[in-house]
């Protein structure tokens, strides 16, 4: 049973979003290692930007900075 986790900075993330994310994933999988979709799981974490650091800066502050 592969398990697939995608972190994510929960910036404009439409359900529309996560579910193509979850279903490409799924393919991805199948696709490239044969697995069965049906017992492929993918769990998103959405992450705050405040929580989420590159380089010894938050992401906020990178956003504010235009990095």
């Amino acid at each position: 049973m592969p398990y697939v986790n995608i972190k994510i900075t929960n910036e404009d993330v439409t359900p529309e979003k996560k579910a193509a994310l979850i279903k490409g994933a799924t393919q991805l999988l199948v696709d490239v290692l044969g697995k069965n979709p049906a017992t492929t799981v993918v769990v998103i974490d959405e992450v705050d930007t405040d929580n989420w650091g590159i380089g010894g800066e938050t992401v906020t502050k990178r956003r504010k900075e235009g990095k």
